[in-house]
């Protein structure tokens, strides 16, 4: 059985920066596309960045040079470092995982307030 748990949300300053961890089971995340989506209230799902086998990233321009996606593949875990945050990264983020299907974790609260 597949499980994404991810944690490191909070709340941060405008500025600031967080780490979001998602740690995977019951699949090796070498042998998938892994990423990252924001649901915002209000606005549609929105995939911000993922990695694809062979390690090759991608983002959504309105987080390319703020965000970074990387593994720990010993760790079995995908990480995503967000800096120079905004107000408008709010949002509840989820790790995702595309084998076939997708599967995804509960979401972890990134709220960016002063």
């Amino acid at each position: 059985q597949v499980q994404l748990v991810e944690s490191g949300g909070g709340l941060v300053q405008p500025g600031g920066s967080l780490r979001l961890s998602c740690a995977a089971s019951g699949t090796s995340i070498t042998s998938n596309t892994m990423g990252w989506y924001r649901q915002a209230p209000g606005k549609q799902r929105e995939s911000v960045a993922h990695i694809v086998r062979g390690g090759n990233t991608h983002y959504v321009d309105s987080v390319k040079g703020r965000f970074t996606i990387s593994t720990d593949n010993a760790k079995n875990t995908v990480y995503l470092q967000m800096n120079s945050l905004k107000p408008e990264d709010t949002a509840v983020y989820h790790c995702y995982a595309i084998m076939g299907t997708v599967y995804w974790g509960q979401g972890t609260q990134v709220t960016v307030s002063s």
